[in-house]
C-alpha cells in the first residue's frame, strides 16, 4: 500500500479511493498543522526575478466539461502566480499551454509570448473549451509540440510538463505519459480533486512526492513556491547559472561534464557593453562552480563556459548576469557605551566591496584629529584616551577596493569623570512619605533629574538645582515598595543614574524603613 507522509498530508493528498479513514486522518492531520502555523493560504506577493535559467514549460490544462468556471479561473491565476518571476525569451524560459478537451488544443506556442506583460494578458484571455476530458490524447500531442520547433520549442533544453487536472481522464495516460519521461521530459502533476493516487504517482516524475501535489483549488497558493522550486531544479540543474549576485561578484555554476583526467574549462566574461575587456581563465575539470569577483557594480556580463575535452565534444554554454547596484556603507554610524576616556564607534551595514575603513576622530572645537584603520570585514572599534565631558566629531569613511570612498559622520559625547551621584539614601518623613538624600556628583552639574517608580500608583520625576541634595517623595505608604534614581546633568549629556529600591514596612510593624541596592 502506498504509504502518504505527514508533508503530503499538508498538501491536501487524498490516499485511494475506499480508504474513509485513512483519508479522514489525512484531512485532520492537514487542518491541524494549518492551523498550527496561524495561517491558511498564503497572499501571492512581490516575487524576485529568477533569470539565469532555460526550458520549455508546458502547461496541460483541463478545460474540460468536468472543471467549472470557477475552478478554470482559480488555475489561471495559479498559473500566472508559479510564472512571473521568471524571465522569458529565446535564451530564458519559454511556456505554452494545451488545452484538455474532447480534442486537444494549444492555446499558443512557446515563441509568442516572451515579456511577461505579453504572456499574462495571454493567460487571462484563455477560454475554457469544454467537452470531454480526453487527457491521454493531449499527451500524445504534447509530446509532438514540446520537440517542434514550428511550435516554438528548443533542441537542447529542458523540457517541463506540468499537467493541472481534476484528477479524472476518459482514456488512458499511461503510455503517453511514459513515452514523454522517456524522452527526458520532467512532469508535475497538481491535481484538484479526488484523483487516483496510485494512478497519478505513476505518472509522475520520480519520486512522487517531490513532483505530484494534491491540493484543493482555493488552495493553490500553497504550493505555488514548491512547484517553482521544482521547476528551477530542473531548468538549472542542465546549464551554466549564476547565484549570490552581488554589486562586486557572483558564482557560476554548472553541471558536471568533465573530470581532472577528461579536460578542462576555459571561462571567458567581459562586460556586455565592452567585450574588448574580455578575460579568460582555466578551470579544472574538476570544478563546477567558480566565484568571479571584483566585478562593476549595475553592470551585465556575458559568460561562456567553454569544455575542453580529450574524450567527447560539449557545446559551450553561455548565461548573461548582471550585477546588482552598489551598496552604500556607512549609512548609519552608532555611539554606544561612552565613558569618560572612551566610546565605542559602530556603523552598518559590512559590505564585501568594502575593503578598510577608517575611523577619524577629534574634539569640538578644535583643528586636532587622529585615525584609526579597521579591516573591512568589522564593523565596530573602541575610540580610547579620550578627554572627559567633551565632544568629539566622529568620521567613518569606507574605503571600497574599487579605490571609491563614502563617508558619514557623527557626534560623540564623554562623559564627566565619576559623574554619578554617591549615598543615597532614605529616612522616614511620616505615614506616606520619604526623604532622599544624596552626595553631589562631580564636575559642572547643572541639576539632578530624580525619578520615583511606584510599586502601585503613578511614577513621577522631579529636576532640582544643583544646590538641592534632597527632595520628598510621597504616595509610598506603608507596605508598598518604590524604586528610586538620581541622575546628574550636565551640559554635554545626563550622567549615570544611582537607583535603589525602597521597602515601607507594614504599618503593624515598627515604623521605620528599609532599603536594598538593586540587582
Amino acid at each position: 500500500m502506498a504509504q502518504v507522509s505527514p508533508a503530503a498530508a499538508f498538501r491536501g493528498v487524498w490516499p485511494p479511493p475506499g480508504s474513509a479513514m485513512l483519508a479522514q486522518a489525512l484531512f485532520s492531520l492537514g487542518l491541524w498543522l494549518r492551523i498550527a502555523a496561524g495561517r491558511d493560504a498564503p497572499e501571492p506577493g512581490p516575487q524576485p526575478s529568477i533569470s539565469n535559467s532555460e526550458g520549455d514549460l508546458l502547461f496541460l490544462l483541463d478545460s474540460s466539461a468536468s472543471v467549472s468556471h470557477y475552478e478554470f479561473s482559480k488555475v489561471k491565476e495559479f498559473m500566472w502566480d508559479l510564472l512571473h518571476p521568471f524571465t522569458f525569451g529565446p535564451r530564458d524560459v519559454q511556456t505554452s499551454i494545451i488545452h484538455i478537451s474532447t480534442t486537444p488544443t494549444m492555446e499558443f506556442p512557446f515563441d509568442q509570448h516572451l515579456t511577461s506583460a505579453s504572456l499574462r494578458k495571454a493567460i487571462g484571455a484563455t477560454r475554457q473549451l469544454m467537452g470531454d476530458t480526453n487527457t491521454g490524447q493531449a499527451l500524445s500531442y504534447a509530446k509532438e509540440k514540446l520537440f517542434s520547433g514550428e511550435a516554438g520549442a528548443r533542441p537542447d533544453v529542458p523540457k517541463v510538463l506540468v499537467w493541472v487536472t481534476d484528477g479524472f481522464s476518459t482514456d488512458d495516460i499511461s503510455e503517453p505519459m511514459q513515452l514523454l519521461k522517456d524522452m527526458g521530459v520532467t512532469v508535475f502533476i497538481v491535481s484538484t480533486g479526488r484523483g487516483n493516487f496510485l494512478e497519478l504517482s505513476a505518472a509522475a516524475s520520480q519520486p512522487s512526492d517531490k513532483h505530484l501535489h494534491f491540493v484543493d483549488v482555493d488552495d493553490l497558493p500553497i504550493i505555488t513556491k514548491e512547484l517553482r522550486d521544482g521547476i528551477l531544479d530542473v531548468i538549472r540543474a542542465n546549464r551554466l547559472h549564476a547565484t549570490d549576485v552581488t554589486s562586486s561578484s557572483f558564482r557560476l555554476a554548472w553541471p558536471k561534464l568533465l573530470s581532472q583526467e577528461t579536460g578542462y574549462y576555459s571561462l571567458e566574461y567581459a562586460p556586455r557593453a565592452e567585450p574588448a575587456r574580455k578575460r579568460t581563465l582555466q578551470v579544472s575539470g574538476a570544478q563546477t562552480s567558480l566565484v568571479l569577483s571584483d566585478l562593476a557594480p549595475e553592470t551585465t556580463y556575458e559568460v561562456a563556459l567553454i569544455p575542453e575535452s580529450n574524450v567527447h565534444y560539449f557545446p559551450p554554454q553561455t548565461t548573461r548576469v548582471t550585477t546588482l547596484a552598489e551598496e552604500i556603507s556607512p549609512v548609519q554610524v552608532l555611539i554606544s557605551e561612552s565613558g569618560p576616556h572612551s566610546f565605542q564607534v559602530s556603523w552598518a551595514p559590512v559590505l564585501d566591496s568594502v575593503a578598510t575603513y577608517q575611523v577619524l576622530y577629534g574634539p569640538l572645537p578644535g583643528n586636532s584629529a587622529k585615525v584609526l584603520e579597521v579591516d573591512g570585514s568589522q564593523n565596530s572599534t573602541v575610540v580610547e584616551h579620550l578627554a572627559p565631558n567633551t565632544t568629539y566629531l566622529v568620521t567613518v569613511t569606507a574605503i571600497y577596493r574599487s579605490g571609491k570612498e563614502k563617508s558619514l559622520s557623527a557626534k560623540a559625547c564623554t562623559q564627566e569623570e565619576s559623574s554619578e551621584v554617591r549615598h543615597l539614601r532614605f529616612e522616614d518623613a511620616g505615614p506616606n512619605s520619604l526623604r532622599a538624600s544624596w552626595d553631589s556628583a562631580d564636575g559642572a552639574v547643572l541639576g539632578y533629574r530624580v525619578r520615583c517608580r511606584r510599586q502601585s500608583g503613578r511614577s513621577s520625576v522631579l529636576s532640582v538645582s544643583p544646590r538641592v541634595r534632597s527632595v520628598l517623595l510621597t504616595e509610598l505608604p506603608p507596605g508598598t515598595a518604590g524604586e528610586v534614581c538620581v541622575q546628574p546633568v550636565y551640559g554635554s549629556q545626563p550622567g549615570r543614574r544611582l537607583c535603589r529600591t525602597v521597602r515601607r514596612q507594614p504599618a503593624t510593624e515598627a515604623q521605620g524603613y528599609r532599603h536594598r541596592q538593586r540587582a
